[in-house]
């Protein structure tokens, strides 16, 4: 096992724990799996995840609030929903951190 596959195996542990309704920016991510200023890294494992991964991917956003997808491009618009679906609100497209940030 390669040091990469042990740091994406970190994030994808930690995503997997993140609860529905609450979301991270990709620096807490990393931080959390053990890995501070690993934030592009966490991007990076993130965007290699298979298109059918069960793993809660869309819960991670930005660290000003925002989805990193350009904005009305299909894969925004898929993690907006998702969010929204889970109860995740919006103010001028951005999730105000203070409401849903998860503090495990």
């Amino acid at each position: 096992m390669t040091p990469t596959t042990t740091k994406a195996q970190q994030i994808w542990q930690v995503l997997g724990q993140i609860p529905c309704g609450k979301v991270v920016s990709y620096g807490q991510l990393a931080e959390l799996a053990g890995l501070p200023g690993y934030a592009r890294f966490a991007g990076t494992t993130l965007r290699q995840l298979p298109n059918d991964s069960a793993l809660p991917w869309h819960r991670v956003i930005n660290a000003s609030g925002r989805i990193s997808f350009p904005e009305g491009s299909p894969k925004f618009m898929v993690q907006k929903q998702r969010l929204q679906a889970e109860g995740v609100l919006f103010a001028n497209a951005r999730i105000l951190m203070a409401n849903y940030r998860w503090q495990p």
